[in-house]
Formats: structure tokens, sequence, C-alpha cells
């Protein structure tokens, strides 16, 4: 996508999708990672669902990215971006919320996201497809033709 069409795509914001805040119940740690101007634009345009295997709505304000599950609208990651490429991620512990409760998964599971949210477009399918395969295997479900 070049920049002048980027340009006449508005961001995504908070009021364009259902969002719940941040649960007390959360966690916070440190994720280690560079981003391209590039990578940091796609994801400051965030993201608004169009589809039912879009799984996530997101959107940045200032120096902070807000994901949330698009069905419930849970919030399920708070990203500080630093400059340092320290960033502060703050992650939901509500288990009726979100059932995860080991940073490293999660360090892991963001990392994919961010890979995924970071490249333009945007492929939804895809991450749904990944993320659908990823839960079979944990789940001990992978399909025997793997």
């Amino acid at each position: 996508m070049t920049d002048d069409q980027r340009s006449r795509i508005r961001a995504a914001r908070r009021s364009d999708w259902k969002t719940l805040p941040m649960p007390e119940q959360n966690d916070t740690f440190v994720l280690h990672r560079a981003f391209s101007e590039e990578e940091m634009n796609a994801l400051r345009l965030g993201n608004i669902p169009q589809a039912m295997e879009d799984k996530w709505f997101w959107y940045m304000e200032d120096h902070t990215l807000w994901a949330h599950r698009s069905w419930t609208g849970c919030c399920i990651y708070r990203i500080d971006f630093k400059e340092d490429n320290c960033h502060l991620v703050t992650v939901n512990r509500d288990p009726e919320q979100y059932r995860c409760t080991s940073v490293e998964e999660d360090t892991e599971s963001l990392n994919n996201l961010l890979d995924w949210w970071a490249e333009t477009p945007y492929d939804h399918y895809h991450e749904w497809l990944s993320e659908t395969a990823d839960a079979l295997e944990k789940a001990g479900k992978v399909p025997r033709d793997r």
C-alpha cells in the first residue's frame, strides 16, 4: 500500500466498535521487538472487522495499541510502544474473558498477531486459519495428514 493510498484510509478509533476496558485482573510484561516505520503505519491504521473470521478489533491512541476480541469487545492486549523497542504489554487475566495465564504463550501469540497486523494489507482469513490450527494442535486434535 502506498503512502497516498494509506493517507486516504481513516484509522480505526475506539468508537468504531463495542469495547470493554482492560479489567483490573491483568499482568504486564516487556515485549522486545523493533518495528519499521511501514509496520508502525500499518498498526496505526488499526482494524475494523469486516467478516466473522476477523477476530480482532484494534486501534491506536497516541503510542498505545489497544487490541479487543471482535465478538465480545474484551480488551486482551494493551501495548505501550517505547522508542527503545522495550514495549510494555498489559494483558487481560480475567478468566471469564481470557483463559491464557502464561506470559510465554502471550509473548508468542502477540508476536504472531503483530506479524499479521503489520502486514499491508492485513489478511484476517490467514490469521484465522493459523489460530484455528494452533488451537487444534494445543488440544491434541491435529489432523492426520499433518
